[in-house]
């Protein structure tokens, strides 16, 4: 599934590797957005453990996935 996390403050590229890949782009607001696909709910939840464990505070968490994926019942 695809997510973009926006979070407080600017982050450079070299964090991509900290963040297993996903790309990092810095907004003119002081916030950066990570975006990309995580595996799953253990992944997403071991994500925002680092951002936490970091000090970056969230800002949003949102799934951007076009819809292509089956909605389980």
């Amino acid at each position: 599934m695809q997510y973009e996390i926006r979070v407080a403050g600017h982050l450079d590229n070299h964090w991509e590797a900290w963040f297993d890949g996903l790309s990092i782009t810095s907004a003119p607001d002081g916030t950066t957005c990570l975006h990309g696909a995580i595996a799953d709910q253990a992944a997403l939840h071991g994500l925002l453990q680092k951002l936490r464990d970091l000090g970056i505070p969230l800002i949003s968490l949102t799934p951007t996935d076009n819809g292509n994926e089956r909605t389980r019942p």
